[in-house]
């Protein structure tokens, strides 16, 4: 006599989605429904409207707006200062992207070591991640100032030769920036990777000591690996947070020196719709931006599924 048992599959006895109760989705719709409204409301709406207004030349001085089509995007392709403005945004967004990563890096290495004052030293570098770009970019006009200021000071006591003029070389200009920028969100990313070090596997680095490899080595080839989903994460962030630098742009050189010395992207938005009225415009500026960031995440996304796969 034998005894034979029905396997019962995992998904045996579940509920479609429409077959659930009503009182799912009203605990649903309590739980979700008002973040979703916010989100359309603050997010997804101003959006279609921003890609409205980009078609209509809308002054903010007069209440009519007038529709002319791909006119701005025309324009934009058109004018003289448009190519210097993007690549002023891609220099400062590449060298904020691979500075932060960099650097944090560095420091988070460093700093998981058993040191003395160490959490005092962490607690220090994170500090000016939570203050305000704008008080930021006014201490640092002080430290790059021609005149007396820290920079200026140092060069000459070192006799590192003629101190150059942050504020009207358009190079030491966006040096400038760069640097100030670096300094207030370098904690970010030191925060973060010294967290994805606490989940490094360590008997993967016992196994390359053991094998004799070079600091180097296993650096490139058991470290960097296992922090890959971090950089990725941090790629994407920094990359998004440095294209919507504003407070520290306007701070500083208000986008210049000679015009457009360190006009970005978000500040020529901020400037056509603020500062010249042209709504329009400015609106079309913040498409083309919007769509470019789109692309670049979702190439990165690619790309991190591609490896993924491997």
């Amino acid at each position: 006599m034998s005894a034979t048992t029905e396997r019962v599959l995992p998904t045996a006895g579940k509920k479609s989605f429409f077959s659930r109760p009503w009182t799912d989705y009203a605990l649903f719709l309590i739980l979700v429904g008002p973040n979703l409204v916010l989100l359309a409301v603050f997010t997804y709406r101003p959006l279609v409207e921003n890609f409205q207004f980009s078609f209509f030349d809308w002054n903010l001085s007069s209440p009519t707006s007038t529709f002319v089509g791909f006119e701005n995007y025309r324009e934009w392709a058109a004018r003289d200062d448009t190519w210097q403005i993007v690549g002023n945004t891609v220099v400062f967004t590449v060298a904020a992207v691979v500075g932060s990563l960099v650097l944090g890096l560095i420091l988070a290495l460093l700093l998981d070591r058993k040191l003395w004052g160490r959490n005092f030293v962490r607690s220090a570098v994170f500090a000016p991640y939570v203050i305000s770009g704008a008080a930021i970019g006014i201490a640092f006009q002080f430290v790059f100032d021609p005149n007396f200021g820290l920079v200026q000071d140092l060069m000459r006591r070192f006799g590192l030769g003629a101190v150059p003029d942050f504020y009207q070389d358009p190079k030491w200009a966006m040096v400038m920036i760069t640097v100030t920028y670096l300094w207030k969100n370098l904690g970010y990313t030191f925060v973060i990777y010294l967290a994805a070090l606490q989940g490094v596997r360590k008997e993967l680095m016992e196994a390359a000591e053991i094998d004799q490899a070079g600091r180097w080595t296993t650096f490139r080839k058991v470290l960097l690996p296992q922090l890959r989903p971090t950089t990725f994460f941090l790629s994407i962030t920094v990359l998004l947070n440095s294209l919507q630098v504003f407070d520290i742009i306007n701070v500083m050189t208000r986008g210049g020196p000679l015009g457009t010395g360190t006009t970005t992207m978000v500040y020529q938005v901020y400037e056509e719709t603020f500062r010249n009225f042209r709504a329009g415009y400015g609106a079309t500026v913040a498409t083309i931006l919007f769509l470019v960031l789109l692309i670049v995440t979702l190439v990165q996304v690619r790309i991190m599924d591609r490896d993924d796969q491997r």
